[in-house]
């Protein structure tokens, strides 16, 4: 057994001589001298021929070796990180051997990042339609150089939303991603937007993306025409979002809320008959103006939009399509979220009807005067609360409509003459009523030609002389009623316990609305305007005799 032992370790020694010779007989080399690597860094295999014990070191923080120190021939990985910079960079690892003292370098050269601004996708087509909040693409953009988006003067229908390019690994490229907006195209040519991404510093750019925006055109209205309104009319709710539409297949005549001209009808000319007269629109959803196709209904007398969903959210800028029909005489833009009208509008000057009630202003629009609107007769108002705050004194809110920033009341609407009717009731109107001393005067012609004028009117304010509805009530009124209401001709048509003298809340003074001569009754009145009582006993005597 002792023999066999002697045997086994006599020849494993003679097979650790005989490696030990050949590993001596190894020169102390690497497979290859030089790495070279792109920007983005990586790694490479390189063997290392030695007999004896070794190291390798470097200067160059973004070199590693693996391993880096051993015994006898080795197959060393090297790991070069990505580039920090747009220069080409060097480095060199040198190995030694521990027994001889004898070194080898690798070299290490890597290319640096070049400056550039690539696009994801440089071409994009987007549709002249679609609900607001699929208007728009994202693009994404590689870049190590920060940077700013140009978009051409001519395409403001086109813009960006901010953005940040993060830059944290120097000049080694960063992505980011770039949100794109877009407009409705109204027109039937489509259009092109050429983005440009401009550098913020002055370098040389490899590469410099251009990005290509083609927005596909509108579908074709043929104007003043039958089709162009029908056509019209079913783009207006497909951008309303209505709740109900219309059936395309069906002709005109049979959809609802839509009338036409026909030959029977007071004004109707032979190129208006079949076209649009009227059309009314309602329960819809929009966060934008009216849509672009109102402005082909060019016969239209009376056009009708109301109910907005979560109107008091709202605020939306009345755009000027609207504004060029001027043939219109009558509009309803009511619970939409306006806040604002163009100074365009005056262009309606054939207006007789005008009713924005249920709107969020905050003051009433500057376009809404007597010189603008010759014809008009009618201006309702009334509504533009967002919300309902009693006491303005003790809020936060600011934003709440209302007319609340008319401080004082808006005079001129009480200088517009013509106006049978105005309403402006359930808003925030503070302060008194102005007395209008300055305003023309009754006299003693005007009242003694009519028997049913009294001659308390001579030297009166004559103060919406035509109107016979006005009302007013429940906003934040208070202080002394003036005499040129109190003895207006039109008072008692003016229902004034209900829509004229009642108000309610605090204004943002604290100052509790109401007015501190509001009459018990109108007996006051009628002593005045006899003929009106006599008439007013006459008839609850016919009510009573009916009763009988």
């Amino acid at each position: 057994m002792n023999l066999k032992k002697y045997i086994l370790f006599a020849f494993v020694l003679g097979l650790f001589v005989a490696c030990t010779n050949d590993d001596a007989n190894i020169d102390f080399k690497l497979d290859q001298e030089t790495i070279r690597m792109s920007a983005v860094g990586g790694s490479e295999r390189v063997k290392l021929n030695v007999s004896e014990r070794w190291i390798a070191s470097t200067d160059n923080p973004w070199i590693t070796v693996s391993p880096a120190n051993g015994v006898g021939t080795t197959m060393c990985e090297f790991h070069i990180d990505s580039a920090l910079s747009a220069e080409a960079r060097r480095g060199v690892v040198r190995i030694q051997n521990l027994e001889t003292k004898e070194e080898r370098e690798l070299i290490v050269e890597q290319e640096g990042f070049p400056y550039g601004i690539t696009v994801s996708d440089a071409e994009v087509v987007v549709d002249n339609f679609d609900r607001p909040e699929n208007r728009y693409f994202d693009v994404t953009v590689k870049s190590n150089i920060d940077f700013d988006v140009v978009i051409p003067d001519d395409a403001e229908w086109l813009s960006n939303d901010d953005y940040k390019l993060t830059l944290d690994r120097g000049q080694r490229p960063r992505q980011v991603k770039l949100r794109f907006k877009w407009k409705i195209n109204t027109n039937p040519e489509e259009r092109l937007a050429k983005v440009q991404f401009q550098p913020k510093s002055s370098v040389e750019l490899s590469q410099q993306d251009v990005l290509n925006v083609t927005q596909q055109g509108a579908d074709p209205i043929i104007p003043d025409t039958r089709a162009g309104d029908s056509i019209a009319l079913l783009n207006i709710a497909r951008s309303l979002n209505t709740l109900a539409s219309w059936e395309s297949s069906e002709p005109m005549e049979m959809w609802s809320s839509v009338t036409l001209w026909d030959e029977s009808m007071d004004d109707c000319t032979p190129e208006k008959v079949g076209r649009v007269k009227r059309a009314e629109f309602t329960m819809f959803n929009i966060k934008e103006s009216l849509p672009f196709e109102v402005r082909y209904l060019t016969a239209a007398e009376e056009l009708y939009f109301f109910g907005n969903t979560n109107t008091f959210l709202l605020n939306i800028e009345l755009g000027d399509e609207i504004t060029e029909l001027t043939q219109l005489r009558r509009l309803t833009i009511g619970s939409y979220g306006l806040v604002s009208l163009p100074e365009s509008f005056a262009n309606m000057k054939n207006l007789e009807y005008l009713n924005l009630c249920a709107n969020n202003f905050q003051t009433v629009p500057e376009v809404l005067t007597r010189e603008n609107f010759p014809k008009l007769r009618s201006l309702i108002l009334n509504a533009n609360q967002r919300s309902v705050v009693y006491d303005l004194s003790n809020t936060t809110k600011t934003n709440v409509g209302g007319f609340i920033d008319n401080q004082p009341f808006p005079e001129h609407l009480l200088k517009w003459n013509e106006l049978d009717t105005l309403v402006l009731s359930v808003n925030y109107l503070s302060g008194e009523l102005p007395s209008m001393e300055d305003h023309e005067k009754w006299t003693a012609e005007e009242v003694n030609a009519c028997d049913t004028l009294p001659s308390i009117l001579i030297g009166m304010p004559k103060v919406l002389p035509t109107t016979k509805q006005l009302s007013i009530n429940l906003n934040r009124l208070s202080g002394k009623l003036p005499d040129w209401l109190l003895y207006h001709p039109a008072l008692d048509w003016w229902t004034p316990y209900s829509l004229v003298f009642p108000q309610e809340g605090r204004d943002a003074k604290g100052v509790q609305a109401g007015f501190d001569n509001e009459p018990v009754n109108l007996n006051y009145y009628y002593e005045h305007y006899v003929n009106k009582k006599q008439a007013k006993m006459a008839n609850e005597s016919e009510n009573e005799y009916e009763d009988e």
